[in-house]
């Protein structure tokens, strides 16, 4: 089994931004403990801070891999094109938020990509993309 991890905008700081809404752990040292965990699956991963960027990789992926894990970060609010790109691959995709967003500024209480995903995961910290992972698994059978 084959699996994508996306994420957006300022994840690249995870574990240094904001850590009492984020926490304190970065996105590298996180996958290290899914990929121990799911050794079976290869586990890829992939961030960028520019939307074409991360269309590109949903292009790459979204044919070859088995799903996708995507956390589009503030482009889910505003991206149409993300939210096509989704929308135009075979995978399946999952969404993860860190924090719970319906709790947050108003205009974050709409997802553009999560319309197109088979669900979405929110508020339940980085425990969200273990929990994505476990959903992919039983939604391909792998």
């Amino acid at each position: 089994m084959k699996l994508q991890i996306i994420n957006g905008p300022n994840l690249n700081l995870l574990g240094k931004r904001e850590p009492e809404k984020y926490g304190y752990t970065s996105f590298e040292e996180y996958l290290e403990t899914l990929r121990a965990k799911y050794n079976q699956i290869r586990i890829d991963y992939y961030q960028s801070n520019v939307e074409g960027e991360i269309i590109n990789k949903i292009h790459e992926t979204g044919f070859d891999y088995d799903g996708i894990i995507i956390n589009p970060g503030g482009y889910t609010h505003t991206s149409v094109a993300i939210a096509d790109a989704v929308a135009s691959v075979k995978c399946p995709v999952i969404e993860v938020h860190i924090t719970n967003v319906a709790s947050r500024e108003e205009f974050r209480h709409n997802s553009l990509v999560g319309r197109f995903c088979r669900g979405s995961i929110i508020g339940l910290g980085l425990m969200g993309y273990r929990l994505a992972l476990e959903a992919l698994i039983e939604m391909t059978g792998k």
